[in-house]
């Protein structure tokens, strides 16, 4: 019943995973007046369990992952998920980095991709309003993330999360056995 109207005012959870801020400063100059991301009805919001896209920048960094994975699955049913720069997509020019995983696909399914680097405001507006496509067409079905967490461990009644995210390859060795 409420498909029809859930493109009407989606709200964006902008993330940055840990880029050099060229496709930060990109998605901030398309809510400028002079591309007007707004007038879609997209509002920016720093609530993931209000948001409907989720928007990423940047290569995941080892320690950008596991909240990233927390984000997601902190985001209601249906979801979109915005990955914006080629670092986000493949890792880029940081990929093969020591704190540098892949692309942000081996951790969250992604629905669009926005290549460049930096992402010009164009093909960000573009890959939000096909976001916007893909959003009035899922259902409340549940999405899982490909890398989940192993258990968090607490201490002194302290939640620690520290060593909960899996290692890249860790969960791909345990289902070839």
């Amino acid at each position: 019943m409420f498909r029809k109207f859930r493109k009407k005012s989606p709200w964006i959870l902008h993330y940055n995973a840990g880029s050099c801020n060229g496709c930060d400063i990109e998605i901030l100059a398309c809510i400028s007046p002079k591309y007007d991301l707004e007038r879609f009805g997209v509002i920016n919001t720093g609530n993931p369990k209000q948001s409907d896209i989720f928007l990423v920048t940047g290569p995941v960094t080892f320690r950008s992952r596991e909240r990233l994975v927390e984000l997601y699955t902190q985001m209601p049913e249906p979801k979109v998920v915005v990955a914006v720069g080629s670092c986000t997509c493949t890792g880029g020019v940081f990929r093969d980095m020591y704190n540098v995983e892949d692309g942000i696909d081996r951790y969250i399914p992604v629905d669009v991709y926005v290549p460049g680097c930096a992402a010009s405001p164009e093909l960000i507006i573009d890959g939000v309003v096909k976001a916007l496509e893909v959003l009035e067409k899922k259902t409340k079905a549940m999405e899982k993330p490909r890398k989940l967490f192993s258990e968090a461990t607490t201490k002194e009644g302290i939640v620690d999360r520290r060593e909960c995210a899996q290692k890249v390859g860790e969960a791909d060795a345990k289902d070839t056995e």
